[in-house]
């Protein structure tokens, strides 16, 4: 399997689920700042031009959430679990982190971190001033269900972990609210603890000399 990426908040999922899983993946790194993406050969493989994709055999498998999946199913791993109603239980949790919490969470995360890596401007006030509010008000819906709760699924490791924390490791940078959210925080505590996702990508290629 070849997993292309790029040190970017999608990509961090599946990096690690990989490096936890121990699967057997080449990582392909590519450089958006070159344009790589949207080369000719690799929007062959993802027409979207865009990382993470995922290459396994004939399959090309590209949105996080999907490969994340893949990458348990193919280890047999409890990260997607076995019975059907836990598996119902990631996918509304891994819908509701896109839809609501990673959703608003990308808007600071783009304002604060991407705009000024891509020399795009300043912060947009306004943009970050309603996601900030968005994003408090689903953390308060979160922060409440891992009150009782060491995991989001079945108080045990799941992909819906690493999709929704997915924005904590940059948090600081972004400017997240998550202050004052004590179970999220210690929520997130414990994913930092796993080598895998305190370091998702793999290590960088030496400079020639």
């Amino acid at each position: 399997m070849k997993l292309y990426y790029a040190e970017t908040m999608n990509p961090r999922k599946v990096c690690a689920v990989a490096k936890y899983l121990g699967s057997p993946v080449e990582f392909i790194r590519v450089d958006l700042s070159k344009g790589e993406h949207r080369a000719p050969a690799f929007l062959e493989q993802n027409p979207n031009g865009k990382v993470p994709l995922l290459v396994d055999g004939e399959l090309r498998l590209w949105e996080s959430t999907a490969i994340m999946a893949h990458l348990a199913v193919q280890a047999g791993s409890d990260l997607w679990p076995a019975d059907a109603a836990s598996q119902v239980e990631v996918l509304r949790w891994l819908s509701w982190d896109m839809v609501h919490f990673s959703r608003h969470g990308s808007s600071l995360y783009f304002e604060h971190i991407i705009k000024p890596w891509a020399g795009l401007g300043e912060p947009n006030a306004a943009a970050v001033e309603e996601a900030t509010g968005f994003f408090k008000r689903f953390a308060a819906v979160l922060d409440a269900h891992l009150a009782t709760r060491d995991y989001l699924v079945g108080n045990q490791l799941s992909i819906a972990d690493f999709g929704a924390g997915v924005l904590l490791p940059w948090a600081k940078e972004a400017r997240l609210p998550v202050a004052g959210f004590a179970n999220i925080e210690r929520w997130h505590e414990r994913l930092m603890a796993l080598p895998a996702w305190r370091e998702p990508f793999p290590a960088p290629v030496p400079a020639a000399a």
